[in-house]
């Protein structure tokens, strides 16, 4: 790493690279926390205050201005997938050991590898939940598992380094080879409750104990394995979703009533043990913020299109999200 270079940058203070971000400042690693307007300067003049599964409050080095940014040894993308092209933009200089975004849908390592290389690029996912308050307190609801690894699908012993740090800090980390299943997993997960988020908007456990809700979840799920088997990618149980065995354990097999019924036996472990978990989503809806829609379920719907799969459910999930989008702002 080179002098003055961070061993951390983390790119968004919303609540992931917050948790993160805080956590890593608190074991007595050297993170520099990348923000702008008004969340940089609640954060430099009050630090990172997390609330919910860990309590306490956490001074941070933040950089409002991405011009002045000279590297990290390992740069952790956060922000929003709308944010993503423009957030880089100006940090194409910097010297970058490796680089790994946490967001949703498929698009992001294809930006990364675009701003950085392709050989700096881990594949990663996180399943974690919280809400920055309006006070700016982040409340950190769920801490299950951060996943990181190579798309080639080594074992590699830099992923195994970024997933150690981060794990000893008390934010659930590991290093895995078929991170790329994984990737796919989450979102074969995601769509589904994204859509269901913005259109029922209540707290996730409701609409998934929803039988309809889960019925139209299960069919959403399909059509992205359908999507990733046409990809060359084998999905994994290992998701918020059960996606390979909903899919039919990659053979598109299984009865709906018995799939469904699946996710609806999810929502009531949710009910039980997460209650308050709302989507990132719905809160960016009624916050009136824009929703992540193109480069998540836009990518996978143009994708279908270009390998000439009809994929109708999707599309019109797409659309959907599109319009109440537009019509949230």
């Amino acid at each position: 790493m080179n002098k003055g270079d961070a061993e951390f940058a983390i790119l968004g203070a919303g609540v992931l690279g917050s948790v993160i971000a805080a956590h890593l400042a608190r074991a007595g690693r050297s993170v520099l926390l990348l923000a702008r307007g008004d969340r940089a300067r609640h954060v430099s003049a009050q630090g990172l205050r997390i609330r919910g599964l860990a309590e306490f409050d956490q001074p941070v080095e933040v950089l409002a201005d991405p011009a002045r940014f000279g590297g990290a040894q390992c740069l952790v993308v956060t922000t929003k997938t709308y944010s993503m092209d423009a957030a880089l933009a100006p940090l194409r200089h910097a010297r970058i050991g490796a680089a790994l975004s946490f967001q949703n849908g498929l698009m992001k390592n294809e930006q990364l590898a675009a701003a950085f290389g392709g050989e700096r690029v881990l594949g990663a996912i996180a399943n974690t939940s919280g809400e920055v308050l309006p006070g700016g307190e982040v409340l950190f609801t769920r801490n299950e598992q951060l996943c990181v690894g190579e798309p080639s699908g080594e074992l590699s012993g830099r992923a195994r380094a970024i997933a150690q740090t981060i794990d000893a800090t008390g934010v659930r980390a590991s290093a895995v080879a078929d991170i790329t299943s994984l990737e796919w997993a989450k979102f074969a997960s995601w769509a589904p409750l994204m859509l269901l988020s913005i259109t029922v908007r209540v707290e996730t456990w409701k609409y998934l104990c929803d039988p309809d809700a889960a019925l139209l979840a299960l069919r959403l799920v399909r059509e992205v394995g359908a999507l990733a088997r046409a990809s060359g990618v084998r999905l994994t149980d290992q998701s918020m979703l059960p996606v390979a065995s909903l899919c039919g354990g990659g053979g598109g097999g299984g009865g709906e009533a018995e799939a469904a019924g699946a996710i609806q036996a999810l929502g009531e472990q949710l009910r039980l043990g997460a209650p308050r978990h709302r989507m990132s989503t719905l809160q960016d809806l009624q916050a009136g913020r824009p929703l992540e829609v193109e480069e998540t379920l836009g990518y996978a719907a143009r994708k279908a299109a270009g390998l000439g799969l009809a994929l109708p459910l999707l599309d019109a999930a797409y659309r959907l999200a599109r319009a109440i989008d537009r019509g949230g702002r």
